[in-house]
């Protein structure tokens, strides 16, 4: 059964990747399951960092098992459990997807899939479905037909970027973006002879800002919003997240400085927004 808590492997690619962490002396719950690792931040109750390591070659096609529940190894006041997500317009966002861990062998699989159902997996995500969120589910699998020349492996590293700033609701402060790091083995030619392949990395983020609306004390949608998906430098996300994120900055395929008119395009005017996963760049 080792499955069972076997948690994120830092040596699933060719090369090591450590697990990221919250910079500071943040306490966390660090928490393993089948394939995958979620560091909790119990002052937000919520995961200030998850990590999934994918194999694509060995992916499974199962149906949806499995039910929301609290982690028992964590005290319930840590965890935004079912209260938050009670009669509203509020998704219990899956941060390590359902189908990520499912790979392999069938009932190891299956037990992979259904742990991704523990709350210290989700956080509060607007449910208004449109474009711009299925572009952020799917990019994942985007990156893995990219890879599909190597042995199909990638890992991947989510959580919501926790702001001082965030809105308060219901005891918990709702985020407002996301983060996604997603990392496979370069494919690059100065990286093909080694014998030791270097990792790539793409990182992104999504903007649910427009969707959340607290003015009268209540949750509520604004059913004109949109989420917004960006291509991001790496080290953008380190900062805003507070996530040390180790090797990924130096991996990043994007640029992080573009010549634009007369100067140099910085910060957030340079992030790159994503209306579909062919403007994803990839290297």
């Amino acid at each position: 059964m080792a499955d069972e808590t076997s948690g994120y492997d830092l040596r699933f690619l060719r090369e090591a990747v450590p697990l990221p962490r919250p910079l500071g002396d943040t306490g966390i719950h660090e928490l393993d399951y089948p394939r995958f690792t979620v560091l909790l931040d119990p002052a937000r109750r919520l995961a200030a960092v998850t990590a999934v390591n994918i194999d694509g070659a060995s992916l499974r096609d199962l149906p949806r098992t499995g039910q929301w529940q609290l982690d028992p190894r964590v005290p319930a006041q840590d965890q935004a459990g079912p209260d938050v997500y009670a009669s509203n317009d509020l998704d219990r966002g899956h941060l390590v997807r359902r189908r990520d861990p499912g790979w392999g062998e069938v009932d190891a699989a299956r037990r992979a899939t259904e742990a991704t159902f523990f709350y210290t997996n989700a956080a509060p995500q607007a449910s208004a479905f449109n474009q711009s969120k299925e572009l952020w589910l799917g990019l994942e699998d985007h990156v893995l037909q990219y890879a599909d020349t190597t042995d199909q492996r990638i890992s991947v590293f989510t959580a919501p970027i926790l702001a001082g700033d965030d809105p308060e609701y219901r005891g918990i402060r709702i985020p407002r973006r996301f983060f996604k790091v997603v990392a496979w083995e370069g494919r690059g030619d100065d990286r093909a002879a080694a014998d030791e392949p270097g990792i790539e990395a793409s990182g992104f983020i999504l903007d649910q800002s427009e969707l959340i609306d607290l003015r009268e004390g209540v949750l509520a949608v604004e059913r004109l919003g949109a989420y917004r998906t960006f291509q991001v430098p790496i080290a953008d996300i380190e900062h805003a997240a507070g996530v040390d994120l180790g090797p990924l900055v130096e991996a990043d395929v994007l640029p992080t400085v573009e010549e634009h008119g007369h100067g140099e395009v910085r910060g957030e005017d340079a992030w790159r927004p994503l209306r579909a996963p062919e403007d994803v760049y990839l290297g």
